[in-house]
């Protein structure tokens, strides 16, 4: 398996946490409860914005991950 597939595969991974932390949040009556799931989708979402930014330089760099 390639790099390009497994950050391929860690990306949507992590998109799916992000959806499910997100329901939580929408789904949870405890206010610190849904301000946690809040908080951590935040962060979920800079790992995403990361690691897209990680898989667009190796799309440049190595022509066979396109």
């Amino acid at each position: 398996m390639t790099v390009g597939t497994q950050l391929e595969q860690c990306i949507a991974s992590i998109e799916s946490a992000t959806a499910s932390l997100k329901t939580f949040a929408l789904e949870t009556q405890d206010q610190q409860a849904k301000q946690t799931f809040q908080q951590l989708t935040q962060t979920m979402e800079g790992v995403l914005q990361t690691l897209n930014e990680r898989r667009q330089y190796i799309k440049q760099q190595e022509p066979q991950f396109r």
